[in-house]
């Protein structure tokens, strides 16, 4: 079952929707939200390093103040009336206080500093750009005048818009995972390469098996073999086809179905609702395995015994009597081992008790496996006599219980793990998690949209349109790459990824929901939206993976 992750810094303070004006926008007198730019010639003060705030300006040209930066310390004062007479820096205080673009203090200086250290990245999560936030900083203007976008010696030119930052990220393709054969029923079927090769394989032994049987056959029973082999995996096919009906049938997604080395995996997006889905969707495949075994006898009864067709007929019998009985051995990741999840499910009430103890077992039946299968062979319990189970016959044995051991246990690992991740999933929620943003023009230069980012607290820009509509995001990579001297005559249009339907995520969204929205659409940024469209703030994909990460990391209840 696949599930996605990210990782990021989870954001504090009540959760009121950050605000934006139509028209140019620009900081005002409270420093915790975006309003009008002072206007006039008035030089503010430069930035100043204080405990908790942003780094001071970058450098401004020859002969302009050292910079506008507001310190960022604005938004820990809380429960001071602001000009509207709301709490000033209250709305959605960010953990970082500033725009991770440009410098930042160490980490550990200043009782404000609350940026975490990096984390891993987690394999669930969609693809980003960059993999790091840089803290915060404040961008002071490098205007002659106090105002941003002036070049040295009076030039009043606009800002021109940087040299495009590369294309937008796209959608990585979808993982086949082999040849594709088809899709039933909607599922798309792959035979993975290792196919291939278990093919090869049961033609050579089923082969030698018919060279005892039917001699006569001679180089041709390689072909009866091969399609024995074919045979064989269209029951794993149908046996993976009655768990992919049963979910779709309990309304839960299929992804693919796979047909590999030691049989079939159908691989459901979601879990079971309740413990009676749960046993029932693991049932059906063993007992539609059972069922073709009863079909196969019944057509055996109407062939020739010592023929082709009686040799093929036995052997397709016995080998789903074989598979029907492996998956009802109660242990995950086996049909039987989520069977006695169900069980144990229903009677405690809690799924995740269910896993574990299904998962154990799971591990104490690849041991059994490990130790016990070369035993049963040189005992000749499995129908072989014990004399002739020496040599290569002896390491054979012994290779096939140690890679179906290794299987059993890894798969009830992984079978931990899931649950383990579905159960913190629900800790992932957009609200929480998203940046304040700040709206601002595309004609703004960046140097004076990240100081308005700082003043108000912000670490995301979102560029709007004259009414305030939000027309793109200012991409955390691109402005990262800008030096420092070029942001006053960078407009912020050029650093920007135009907004698509996936790119706007609901603040309602959380766990698997939410990050089925994210893997639907792969962006290093999403729009993060209220009910009503208002802007929210922007998530960073890497915010989602670090709490991902760090909800991982926490012990199970």
């Amino acid at each position: 079952m696949d599930v996605s992750g990210g990782s990021g810094q989870p954001r504090s303070g009540s959760e009121e929707p950050a605000e934006h004006h139509a028209g140019r926008a620009a900081p005002a007198a409270d420093p915790a939200r975006p309003g009008p730019a002072p206007s006039g010639d008035t030089h503010p003060e430069p930035a100043r390093r204080e405990p908790g705030g942003p780094a001071s300006a970058g450098s401004a040209p020859e002969g302009a103040p050292a910079g506008d930066g507001v310190p960022a310390g604005a938004e820990d004062r809380r429960g001071e009336p602001s000009g509207n007479g709301e709490p000033s820096g209250t709305n959605r205080p960010d953990p970082a206080g500033g725009f991770p673009g440009a410098d930042a203090p160490p980490a550990g200086h200043g009782p404000g500093d609350r940026t975490p250290a990096p984390s891993p990245h987690a394999t669930a999560g969609p693809e980003r750009e960059r993999g790091e936030n840089t803290g915060r900083a404040t961008e002071g203007t490098d205007g002659t005048d106090g105002r941003p976008g002036h070049a040295p010696g009076g030039d009043t030119t606009r800002p021109a818009p940087a040299v495009a930052p590369g294309p937008p990220p796209q959608r990585p393709p979808e993982p086949g995972g082999g040849l594709l054969m088809g899709r039933p029923f909607g599922v798309p079927v792959y035979v993975a390469p290792s196919w291939f090769l278990v093919a090869a394989l049961i033609t050579w032994v089923f082969g030698g098996q018919l060279d005892r049987v039917l001699p006569e056959l001679g180089a041709a029973r390689y072909l009866v073999s091969l399609f024995f082999a074919v045979a064989f995996y269209a029951s794993v096919l149908v046996h993976e086809l009655a768990h992919t009906l049963a979910a779709l049938r309990f309304k839960l997604p299929v992804r693919r179905i796979q047909l590999q080395f030691f049989g079939g995996v159908s691989e459901i997006e979601k879990e079971a609702e309740t413990p009676g889905r749960e046993f029932v969707l693991a049932f059906v495949g063993p007992l539609l395995s059972l069922v073709l075994a009863g079909v196969f006898y019944l057509a055996l009864q109407t062939v020739e015994p010592g023929t082709v067709p009686g040799v093929l007929l036995a052997g397709l019998m016995i080998s789903n009597l074989i598979v029907a009985a492996f998956n009802l051995l109660p242990g995950l990741p086996l049909d039987g081992g989520r069977m006695l999840r169900a069980v144990v499910w229903k009677i405690t009430g809690k799924p995740m008790t269910g896993t574990v103890a299904a998962a154990w077992v799971g591990r104490a039946l690849a041991v059994s496996v490990l130790i016990g299968l070369p035993l049963l062979t040189q005992s000749g319990a499995l129908g072989s006599d014990a004399v002739d189970n020496v040599g290569m016959d002896t390491v054979m044995d012994a290779l096939l219980a140690a890679i179906l051991a290794a299987i059993i246990w890894t798969g009830a690992g992984n079978s931990l793990r899931m649950a383990r991740l579905r159960e913190h999933l629900p800790d992932l929620r957009a609200r929480t998690l998203t940046r304040r943003a700040v709206p601002v023009e595309s004609d703004t230069p960046l140097s004076e949209a990240l100081r308005r980012a700082n003043a108000a607290g912000a670490r995301a820009l979102v560029v709007v349109d004259a009414e305030g509509s939000p027309l793109s995001i200012v991409r955390e990579a691109a402005i990262v790459g800008v030096p420092e001297h070029r942001r006053p005559w960078v407009a912020v249009s050029g650093l920007a990824q135009d907004l698509t339907d996936g790119m706007r995520v609901s603040a309602e969204l959380a766990g698997e929901e939410l990050l089925d929205v994210l893997r639907a659409t792969p962006a290093t940024e999403y729009l993060v939206v209220e009910e009503t469209g208002a802007i929210y703030g922007v998530l960073s994909a890497a915010d989602v993976e670090r709490a991902f990460v760090k909800a991982m990391a926490r012990p199970s209840a």
